[in-house]
């Protein structure tokens, strides 16, 4: 009010009433300019952020941001300072919803539980040495579904193997499994493990009779815990956050789009806890280290 109404001499009068210093105030008035570049600074960086934002469709996060701006800037702007944007802001990673629980048919008595080896151990630094791996379903354009089974390496966080199906028979893990031994050509860790939650897929006396054949050590999540087998479903949801999949016209199409992710992801998605390197990336430095 000072200021628009040019009160000048009233200063003193009107900042006892309003129970303000007058060195606070002329301090304020002093750092207004301050203020103002600041306003316009953030702005500028917020129209920065947004393009990125927009450009994956609202599917990041302030890491993600942070990462894809290291790629385009000499020096990134702070991680720190991009969450206060984004609070400041308002636009925030769009969260995946909880999707219901996959419907398979239930085992025989030939099944067979095996126990959890792996025990959430996910702090894993040897590639090669333990691998996840999960079904999930894929519904696109017209209520078609497809099935993606999927086996990732812990330590590099790479899907190694996948396989695309609109069939739950057991041929999906077949393949997924022979794929996996394609990647490994031989190179089988003396340690290496395969775990799995309780599906009827690995419970089955065939898979678990190839895994065994693979000279992999067969782990299982205790029933009903998938925080037992975390990394595999954080995995489904970022795909799922990611890849516009329902827009698939066909099988087809589906596929193309899960082939260009799974490239994607192996070779260019930078994450937070691989030290900002893609999945690929980091295996070579756990190797060389």
């Amino acid at each position: 009010m000072i200021r628009k109404y040019q009160l000048k001499n009233m200063t003193r009068y009107l900042c006892e009433i309003t129970g303000v210093s007058r060195s606070g105030y002329y301090a304020w008035i002093k750092n207004t300019e301050k203020r103002a570049i600041r306003e316009d600074q953030d702005y500028e960086d917020y129209l920065l952020l947004r393009c990125i934002y927009d450009a994956f469709k609202g599917k990041v996060g302030y890491r993600q941001l942070y990462m894809k701006l290291t790629e385009l800037m000499v020096v990134p702007m702070n991680h720190k300072k991009i969450r206060r944007l984004m609070c400041k802001y308002n636009f925030f990673a769009k969260i995946r919803r909880a999707k219901p629980y996959k419907k398979i048919a239930k085992a025989t008595q030939e099944h067979r539980i095996v126990p959890n080896y792996l025990a959430r151990a996910f702090q894993e630094e040897e590639p090669g040495k333990v691998f996840l791996t999960d079904i999930t379903y894929l519904q696109y354009r017209g209520g078609q579904t497809a099935y993606l089974s999927c086996i990732k390496d812990v330590a590099t966080r790479e899907i190694v193997a996948y396989e695309i199906s609109t069939s739950l028979k057991m041929r999906i893990v077949y393949r997924t499994l022979e794929k996996l031994a394609e990647a490994l050509d031989g190179n089988i860790h003396p340690e290496a493990m395969i775990h799995s939650d309780q599906g009827v897929h690995y419970t089955h006396p065939t898979f678990q009779k190839r895994v065994k054949e693979m000279g992999l050590l067969q782990s299982m999540s205790r029933r009903g815990n998938c925080i037992d087998n975390a990394p595999m479903e954080s995995f489904f949801g970022h795909f799922k956050d990611e890849v516009d999949y329902k827009s698939a016209n066909n099988l087809f199409e589906l596929k193309q789009m899960v082939d260009t992710y799974m490239e994607y992801y192996n070779l260019s998605r930078k994450q937070w806890n691989l030290k900002k390197m893609a999945p690929t990336e980091y295996r070579n430095h756990l190797i060389a280290a």
